[in-house]
């Protein structure tokens, strides 16, 4: 029997929110639970049943799918180099999102002899005063500098991920430049999405869709440079503002299993899963829309069957000017975003300010 069109779709990367428990409280963090939930963690048996599931979806790709062990913070997990040894056994490419903070010498050495080929760190700035503020625990950014410099010194690749919003957006270039003299060999840049702490936040530290528009543009010049790699999360729209400044994606290096060919802008249910702490399915961390439970159905399915992840793999399904935009097939629009301002995850990008109505006609050029 002919497998249904969907199982032919690759699943590029599955973040999966090792445990609600983390050692920092940042202000605009995606979680809604205390660690006080972190009981409700997959154990380490479910966790190895999650890996067998997605090593049996992988196993019909091209390649295996990047799993990237979140939260939280997953070094708080006592089974993880465990959990991280079965992945790399099933020969699943390995990721590892972490603060930074708890790292030490030893730490940094078990996480290189593990296979991990990229650890995240997230700096919220350039400096103490901005990365603390954010991350509400002093100390923070120099801990997580710390643990960067271990990582670095045990031979460990890894990013710098920042969080852009009206607290930290002129330090950007900053940023930049701190990355390239820790060693870092990409800086992945966060667009806020207005969920779980970030509700409160987007109140206050959003930008503007016009703010936006220029810190893409921004961002573009950084990249043109050919420094160092660079990628956008959660701003689709700069795969439009690249092709309107007719800036091709550049970077020193040639593409690595870590970050897979992007295919659009927005990749949440498309190349892109995300599996709770209490292993539920969405199609992002940022998206709340619940397409199954692994301990109740296998992965496999829900990528094959989920009627929500079908229609947001509709290009032809999306409404207000993202279904009219020339650009649609290269960006998507914000999908999370469009759910947490409309409650309707099929709906315009409410933070993007260009209008395709208004543009000249010819499409993308």
């Amino acid at each position: 029997m002919k497998p249904p069109t969907s199982s032919m779709r690759i699943l590029r990367m599955l973040f999966w929110e090792t445990t609600i428990r983390c050692n920092l409280a940042c202000a605009h963090c995606r979680r809604l639970e205390s660690n006080d939930a972190g009981i409700a963690d997959l154990s380490t048996s479910q966790g190895e049943f999650l890996i067998d599931q997605i090593a049996e979806l992988g196993r019909r790709q091209p390649q295996m799918p990047v799993l990237v062990f979140s939260g939280g913070e997953p070094l708080c997990r006592r089974d993880l180099f465990s959990l991280l040894e079965t992945a790399r056994q099933h020969g699943i490419i390995l990721a590892l999102a972490t603060n930074g903070t708890t790292i030490n010498r030893e730490k940094a050495q078990q996480i290189h002899d593990s296979g991990v080929a990229r650890v995240s760190v997230s700096l919220d700035g350039a400096t103490a005063e901005v990365h603390d503020r954010m991350r509400q625990i002093p100390g923070a950014f120099d801990r997580a500098l710390e643990g960067i410099r271990h990582l670095h010194e045990a031979g460990v690749p890894f990013q710098i991920n920042v969080t852009l919003t009206k607290q930290n957006v002129y330090q950007l270039a900053d940023v930049y430049d701190l990355a390239k003299s820790l060693g870092a060999v990409a800086v992945h840049i966060f667009m806020l999405v207005p969920v779980g702490c970030g509700q409160v936040l987007a109140e206050t530290d959003m930008l503007s869709p016009q703010q936006y528009e220029q810190i893409m543009q921004d961002i573009c010049a950084l990249e043109n440079r050919g420094e160092i790699q660079m990628k956008v999360t959660c701003g689709p729209h700069y795969e439009r503002v690249k092709r309107q400044l007719r800036i091709g994606p550049v970077s020193p290096n040639p593409p690595s299993a870590i970050r897979p060919p992007q295919s659009k802008g927005c990749l949440a249910g498309l190349g892109v899963l995300f599996v709770s702490h209490r292993g539920d399915v969405y199609p992002c961390g940022y998206l709340p829309i619940n397409c199954g439970n692994i301990l109740e159905k296998r992965l496999i399915e829900i990528w094959d069957q989920n009627e929500d992840l079908a229609r947001m793999r509709d290009v032809a399904a999306l409404e207000g000017k993202c279904g009219i935009c020339a650009y649609k097939q290269v960006c998507g629009g914000c999908r999370a975003r469009a759910f947490g301002m409309t409650g309707n995850y099929m709906g315009e990008e409410p933070f993007c300010a260009y209008d395709p109505r208004a543009a000249m006609p010819g499409g993308i050029r």
